[in-house]
């Protein structure tokens, strides 16, 4: 993407972000600011899988949200969103933004950005695929995200290259966190983005939504900042969701909206002693499962366990 394009959505974004702060007023959360990431080179950041994360000061926090759109949940999350002037960044399942392109449209509508999350959520991951079919799933998905929530036009055909889909949103987040080295040096040589997360609410769990409220406020207060991750397509989060923003607002919080921008960075470096809690998981299930393996019957569900 060019430089003109990334200052053009920028200073979009901050005119928007600006009216409609003033538009909601000083009892509202908003978007205290936003934030461009350079993708140039490819990046990795989220200090649960990279030792590696977006600069954010004391009590700031960038929201995202996997596995969406769902039509009972996520319609919830934006409504709550929307009521706190609040934007956030929609890791989708391509699929799923084919089956509700409504909806998808209605994210980048309202602010938000649509970024990607493969095409079918891949169980038990894209780790046990061959690259061949890890990319082609990716790719299918990106592909879907682009026309039914951007609405770029294919009709004169498909990409087969990453290098020829010109991405919206250039970020990307593996399911369950799971990468490979292959993968990675893809990314980077086509300019995404690989996300991480700073902190999770484990809401792939059951839990009601003050169980999440708690959880999630005592991970927060513990670490004063970051990129946090929920699912928005589970009740019990979009249950909780507004009384989280609220909460948020309590205590002193500010949101920073992600953009993508030019050049690379910048990253802050993890704090000393720092480790990979995604990576201690995902590799203790190699044994399990290898590329040549016949598919494992069922779904089998990768997520890191909640570790406080």
């Amino acid at each position: 993407m060019a430089f003109s394009r990334f200052a053009a959505l920028a200073l979009a974004l901050a005119a928007t972000s600006a009216a409609a702060a003033a538009e909601c007023g000083p009892d509202k959360l908003g978007t205290s600011r936003i934030a461009e990431v350079g993708t140039k080179g490819g990046l990795l950041v989220g200090l649960k899988t990279y030792p590696a994360a977006i600069p954010l000061a004391d009590h700031e926090v960038i929201l995202t949200f996997d596995d969406g759109p769902d039509e009972r949940t996520t319609p919830l999350v934006l409504k709550a969103l929307a009521d706190q002037c609040v934007r956030a960044t929609f890791f989708a399942i391509g699929r799923k933004v084919e089956a509700l392109p409504a909806l998808a449209r209605r994210e980048v509508e309202e602010g938000h950005n649509v970024a990607h999350h493969t095409y079918t959520h891949p169980q038990p991951t894209l780790t046990f695929m061959t690259e061949s079919a890890a990319r082609a799933d990716i790719l299918k998905g990106m592909i879907a995200v682009e026309r039914d929530a951007y609405g770029q036009d294919f009709s004169a055909g498909e990409p087969t290259d990453l290098g020829k889909l010109e991405l919206h949103a250039p970020f990307f987040r593996f399911p369950g966190f799971a990468d490979t080295a292959d993968l990675r040096t893809w990314f980077a040589d086509n300019n995404v983005a690989i996300f991480g997360t700073d902190l999770w609410a484990s809401d792939w769990i059951p839990m009601t939504p003050g169980e999440e409220l708690k959880l999630i406020m005592g991970r927060l207060e513990k670490a004063g900042r970051g990129m946090l991750l929920f699912h928005d397509n589970r009740p019990w989060t979009a249950a909780m969701m507004p009384a989280f923003l609220a909460e948020l607002k309590k205590r002193g919080y500010r949101v920073v909206h992600v953009v993508a921008g030019p050049g690379t960075g910048p990253t802050v470096a993890a704090p000393p002693g720092w480790i990979s809690e995604t990576g201690r998981v995902t590799g203790a299930l190699k044994p399990r499962f290898d590329n040549s393996a016949a598919p494992a019957p069922g779904p089998f569900a990768v997520k890191p366990a909640p570790v406080e």
